[in-house]
């Protein structure tokens, strides 16, 4: 019964927001300037990832996850819900600067979550745009905490000037926050635990600054030094370039000027069109995928071939999960 899952994104509306998910990614917005992430794999609650197209048009993730998760999975079922979370984030804003601990310390958390290790691609950075992560040569839990107390944080961070095509790993427990100016797409545990260190001094829309979690925050910081962007690792298919291998994921990015092939591993994999439009197998009967589309391929169809729209070239995001044994 399983067939190409293409996904309806689940808008957030914040005030850091903008419209690059139509500028930039091709898609049709209502009107507003403050779209700031973009769902496009989820499963927590009543946060769901609906299929847009094809027989199991309607249906949740978290639906085929319990009720399909063989077929869905492979080899990493049964699974409770889908594990990671995969969005798009427009940046009009610097985000505040976060913390997200690691699976034992958000264990300990009430509710009770997964840790929240994530990677960061970048998509578009507005040039002089800053990304955040880690901390400066030398800086511990004592000197980050004394600079958040007295405003100065920002003097503790690593940051550089990000280009497009840059990938950050961000481990949990690392200090990190994105900067105005950039379209991120950003896959993660499927986690809600952060801590704010830092909102840049600023207030909120009551005219009062937001609540900072100093203290958990703090000892919830595993990872010291500077963050730099990874380097992509060739891999055995000359399409694909390994950015992240983790415990948690896998992340590649992908470039295709022919036919490509993904799958038959008894797993799902994710991917996420960032230029081009691609065209899947013919006996599926799905619309072309394009540029700002998101689908899984699940585990049960196989090794699946697909192949860009009129020769031109697709550039795409690939995402699985590792080995069985690291997903539980």
């Amino acid at each position: 019964m399983m067939h190409p899952l293409l996904l309806t994104p689940v808008y957030r509306r914040y005030l850091w927001g903008g419209r690059r998910f139509a500028t930039a990614l091709g898609r049709e917005l209502p009107p507003g300037d403050d779209f700031a992430e973009s769902w496009e794999v989820v499963d927590r609650g009543a946060d769901q990832s609906l299929v847009a197209a094809g027989p199991l048009a309607g249906r949740s993730l978290g639906d085929l996850v319990r009720n399909h998760g063989r077929e869905l999975l492979g080899g990493h079922a049964p699974l409770p819900a889908f594990p990671l979370l995969f969005k798009f984030l427009d940046a009009s804003r610097d985000l505040s600067v976060q913390v997200h601990p690691d699976d034992e310390r958000a264990a300990r958390a009430v509710p009770p979550d997964r840790g929240k290790t994530e990677a960061w691609y970048v998509i578009d950075a507005v040039p002089g745009s800053r990304i955040y992560a880690g901390l400066v040569e030398g800086v511990g839990r004592d000197e980050l905490a004394a600079a958040i107390r007295a405003g100065t944080c920002a003097s503790v961070l690593h940051a550089f000037e990000p280009q497009s095509g840059d990938c950050v790993f961000i481990p949990a427990g690392t200090v990190h926050a994105i900067g105005a100016g950039l379209l991120v797409a950003e896959i993660q545990q499927s986690s809600d635990i952060t801590y704010r260190l830092f909102d840049w001094n600023r207030t909120g829309p009551d005219g009062r600054p937001r609540p900072l979690h100093v203290e958990a925050g703090v000892e919830a910081v595993t990872r010291f030094g500077p963050v730099r962007p990874v380097a992509p690792l060739l891999t055995a298919d000359p399409a694909v370039h390994r950015l992240v291998t983790s415990d948690f994921f896998l992340f590649d990015e992908v470039r295709v000027s022919g036919t490509w092939a993904v799958g038959g591993d008894d797993a799902c994999h994710v991917l996420a069109v960032l230029d081009g439009t691609l065209l899947l197998e013919d006996r599926w009967s799905l619309p072309p995928v394009g540029r700002g589309r998101t689908l899984i391929l699940p585990a049960s169809i196989g090794r699946q071939g697909m192949r860009p729209l009129d020769g031109g070239p697709v550039r795409m995001l690939h995402v699985a999960l590792p080995t069985v044994t690291a997903t539980r």
